[in-house]
């Protein structure tokens, strides 16, 4: 899932100024479980602008150019003559929809990272769409994420009883949540492999290559 937060008032009113017809897309997806562009915020926003707003519709899955095609075709009218397009969604959903119609977009949150779900309102950091991912060695646990300085080779010496230093001892070491994994797997053998530095190209290239 993609977690997003909404902007700053402040930021968002600034942005918005400029346009006096604007139309709301939402996110039945991610956004909705984040409680920052489902149903509710988006009918909120409608509200807030009041006579500004010319339309609105909730996209299952923004990101989904097929899905945006789709869901959107019955509000073309409407989109296009707005003078721009607020989308509650990732950032990945704002540039689906920009594409699609062409119109000026603009983000009414801001995209932090791809997590992992323990209950509405509360998320985990756990990937970080490296483009190098190397879970099946390290039993499911991501040490991108999930270690503090982002070590591929670990423990470091800053773990105490198996709680990082960064914060105080208060998280778990994910170098010796792997070790643990791996153990418990019956693969201690893969915490002794060396892996080398990520190359941060297949990144780029896959980057590269989404459209």
């Amino acid at each position: 899932m993609i977690i997003t937060k909404a902007k700053p008032e402040e930021e968002l009113n600034e942005m918005l100024k400029p346009y006096e017809k604007l139309f709301v897309v939402g996110c039945g997806t991610c956004s909705t479980s984040c409680m920052t562009g489902g149903e509710e915020q988006v009918a909120e926003m409608v509200k807030k602008l009041g006579d500004r707003a010319i339309g609105s519709a909730v996209v299952e899955d923004p990101c989904d150019l097929r899905i945006a095609r789709k869901e959107l075709k019955e509000f073309k009218a409407k989109v296009q003559g707005a003078d721009a397009v607020l989308v509650m969604s990732c950032g990945a959903g704002v540039q689906t929809v920009g594409d699609y119609s062409k119109k000026i977009v603009l983000p009414a949150l801001d995209t932090l990272f791809i997590g992992q779900t323990e209950r509405l309102g509360k998320f985990h950091d756990v990937c970080k769409a490296c483009g190098e991912c190397i879970l099946d060695e390290t039993g499911g646990v991501c040490p991108v994420t999930r270690c503090a300085k982002g070590l591929l080779n670990g423990p470091c010496g800053g773990q105490v009883k198996g709680k990082c230093e960064v914060g105080k001892y208060e998280n778990d070491c994910a170098w010796v949540l792997i070790y643990d994994r791996l153990k418990e797997q019956g693969r201690p053998e893969l915490f002794e492999l060396f892996r080398p530095p990520r190359d941060n190209s297949k990144k780029v290239l896959t980057q590269h290559h989404v459209f």
